[in-house]
């Protein structure tokens, strides 16, 4: 297939996707229910969502000290600063093309730090695979606490989450019919980066210190969901198992469309108005934390880009 279609289709099948979720949710809602939504966003105790936004800062700044241990095996020394703002610019790639702040990250660093792109690409990537293992033993854990708890529409037979499955299954079906022609070369290169930096791991020198950024930044993308709900009278009053649920569902909505537009507030709202919370309600806390996180995003990557050269000028 010709290349610049198939950019094409990755860059505007999510997107396309979460834009029309977003007309969705909105659409199918009556006046009344629209008022009350945007009530509940008005209405919210905005320091807790304060702290949410702080809590994700710290997470991206983990992030960013997790991959200095992961570069320096490698024989390279990678300036904190930035790690940081590539990181943050990577994240706000993210929006406009999917799995495009992974390539921009390592080629900031390559600009700025002549770090060969295929081995800072590697320990990504490596990143990535970890992180992955960890989403699903919080998948597993999620199943298993949806099904000890009584629900009268539960998580695992949610008609949005069957949509959001099959959806993902028809876009990886897309994606590998499509690129055929390079697969074996992908393969090649993916496999050859992931080489790269699983070594890095087996040759670092702070395993511990490696572990404990991963737990960090992990705990920290929970309790950026979880402190939100105290911004609300409807949802304070929610424990541990409800919001983990829709953490899950969360995270796996991220992976769908950019930055999760569209699909995170449906996620969150499909699981949490099963907890005795009105829909609505629901609704408006999952737009409250995506929207919050997003800007957070959206501003600091684009200081990220406007700093970047001026901290290296030389």
């Amino acid at each position: 297939m010709n290349k610049d279609l198939l950019v094409k289709i990755k860059t505007f099948l999510p997107l396309s996707f979460g834009i029309f979720l977003v007309y969705y949710s909105f659409q199918n809602t009556s006046a009344e229910d629209k008022t009350t939504i945007l009530n509940s966003i008005t209405n919210a105790n905005y320091t807790f969502v304060f702290l949410s936004i702080c809590i994700g800062i710290l997470s991206h700044l983990s992030r960013a000290i997790r991959w200095k241990y992961l570069i320096l095996p490698l024989g390279y020394k990678l300036n904190i600063l930035n790690s940081i703002m590539s990181i943050f610019a990577g994240f706000l790639s993210n929006f406009g093309i999917p799995r495009s702040g992974e390539i921009l990250r390592a080629s900031l660093i390559y600009y700025y730090e002549k770090i060969p792109f295929e081995k800072s690409f590697g320990t990504i990537v490596s990143e990535r695979i970890i992180d992955f293992l960890i989403l699903l033993s919080c998948i597993f854990l999620g199943i298993n606490i949806s099904s000890q708890i009584k629900l009268p529409d539960s998580f695992l037979n949610s008609n949005f989450i069957l949509y959001l499955i099959l959806f993902v299954a028809i876009a990886c079906l897309i994606f590998i019919l499509i690129s055929t022609k390079n697969l074996r070369i992908k393969v090649f290169i993916f496999f050859d980066g992931l080489k790269q930096g699983l070594l890095s791991i087996v040759k670092m020198k702070n395993k511990k210190s490696f572990f404990f950024h991963t737990i960090f930044i992990w705990s920290s993308y929970f309790f950026m969901l979880y402190i939100v709900k105290f911004s609300m009278p409807e949802t304070f009053s929610l424990g541990f198992e409800p919001i983990f649920i829709a953490f899950v569902g969360g995270a796996i909505a991220m992976i769908i469309t950019n930055g999760g537009i569209g699909t995170y507030p449906l996620a969150i709202a499909s699981i949490i108005s099963q907890f005795e919370v009105s829909y609505e309600t629901a609704l408006a806390f999952g737009w409250i934390v995506w929207t919050s996180q997003t800007i957070m995003i959206v501003v600091l990557g684009s200081l990220s880009f406007v700093f970047l050269p001026i901290l290296n000028k030389k």
